[in-house]
């Protein structure tokens, strides 16, 4: 699994309610890190049958909450990104004063 927040892989399956980032310890068990959630539709989620979550970026209890595969090669794609950027600005800052 990926962590929603930091993008750090993580070895936990299915988290559970308490499980949290070893990393960042944002919450796992959240609807932004769920295959159900779709920011914009009705309560940001995809099954209809899901009791509404105020906070997105909370551990809940919902039932329903699948981990994110799709979470996962995004977040894998742009953190690649992400660290091609810092390599690239901090060879830049490191040109300037070397």
């Amino acid at each position: 699994m990926i962590c929603w927040k930091c993008r750090k892989e993580i070895k936990i399956e299915k988290p559970s309610r308490s499980d949290e980032c070893p990393f960042c310890h944002a919450d796992l068990h959240v609807c932004r890190a769920c295959e159900f959630y779709e920011s914009g539709i009705h309560n940001d989620c995809r099954e209809s049958s899901a009791d509404f979550v105020n906070d997105k970026e909370r551990g809940n209890f919902c039932d329903y909450f699948r981990n994110s595969h799709i979470l996962c090669q995004t977040n894998a794609k742009s953190g690649s990104a992400e660290n091609d950027k810092a390599a690239a600005a901090r060879d830049a800052f490191n040109a300037l004063f070397n």
